[in-house]
């Protein structure tokens, strides 16, 4: 949803400690405003701005790709990563992709992430598999001899490549629940999952915005295979049209054709790439210093 346009800088509500707030990032007054009242001019809005938000892949995306990673039992980063995409259809304050492809190489697997503002067909394949219309928010792996299907918030379930039923399964148990438990008897043991499974989750969604914001603009109906690899130029090719199912005109559209990055597994640090490696950290604000042991 588009956050709008604002004149000039918003002061903050008095009621919050905003110095804190702002924590590492720049301290810059607010510039945008939310369609939901609720959220006022700082909160929720903030996703869309690079000083503190990472996008809707970093977003919603996280829990995604966390799933996605623990489906393809992916313990280390991949070693290429490249994204597409860019802010279509709205005019407004926010900074940070609404439509997005993201490669992911593993080498014996590919993992290829979308993000999209616009409504959109439901990409469960199959003739009984559930679907419809409008936002799918979830997981789709592909085998060789079928594929498993997991919406957000739901359970999963398995299909042959008839797209017939082979097994159901329930969604997880209590997580919120789980840290609580964990934090109480300060015991890591305790935890469903360890911090290094949401390091690794969360890097992916980074690694794909810094391959986004060290592309280059390119015009989305001049090149259609921009991957080079049929997944991912197959799900370039789905947001062209999933953008002209929307009304938006995509002759002449600029989105940015992200730098392929080359990433070393082991030292997480982009091979050759000085460029990418200054965005794998940031300036900390004076007062809000990560170290860089902790």
């Amino acid at each position: 949803m588009s956050i709008g346009k604002v004149d000039g800088p918003q002061e903050p509500p008095k009621t919050m400690d905003y110095d804190l707030w702002c924590g590492p990032a720049p301290y810059k007054k607010p510039h945008r405003k939310s369609p939901n009242p609720a959220y006022g001019t700082v909160h929720y809005e903030w996703h869309w701005i690079w000083d503190y938000g990472n996008g809707d892949l970093g977003n919603q995306g996280i829990h995604e790709m966390d799933k996605a990673r623990w489906g393809l039992n992916k313990n280390h980063l991949p070693g290429t990563i490249m994204s597409v995409g860019g802010r279509f259809g709205y005019v407004d304050d926010g900074e940070t992709p609404n439509t997005q492809v993201i490669w992911y190489d593993y080498g014996d697997c590919e993992l290829v992430f979308e993000v999209r503002a616009w409504p959109s067909k439901s990409p469960y394949p199959g003739k009984k598999s559930p679907g419809g219309t409008g936002h799918f928010v979830g997981n789709v792996w592909y085998g060789s001899k079928g594929f498993v299907v997991c919406p957000n918030y739901t359970g999963g379930v398995a299909y042959d490549n008839d797209g017939e039923v082979i097994q159901s399964f329930d969604k997880g148990g209590d997580h919120f629940g789980n840290f609580i438990k964990a934090v109480r008897s300060r015991k890591s043991s305790d935890l469903n999952a360890d911090i290094a499974e949401g390091h690794l989750s969360s890097a992916l969604c980074h690694l794909g915005n810094i391959s986004h914001r060290l592309g280059k603009q390119e015009e989305l109906d001049k090149k259609s295979t921009a991957f080079g690899v049929k997944s991912a130029d197959d799900a370039m090719k789905d947001m062209a049209d999933h953008l002209k199912a929307n009304k938006i005109e995509v002759a002449g559209l600029k989105y940015s054709l992200g730098r392929k990055l080359t990433l070393d597994p082991k030292t997480e640090r982009f091979i050759d790439d000085k460029e990418a490696n200054a965005m794998l950290t940031r300036e900390y604000r004076k007062g809000f210093e990560v170290p860089e042991k902790v």
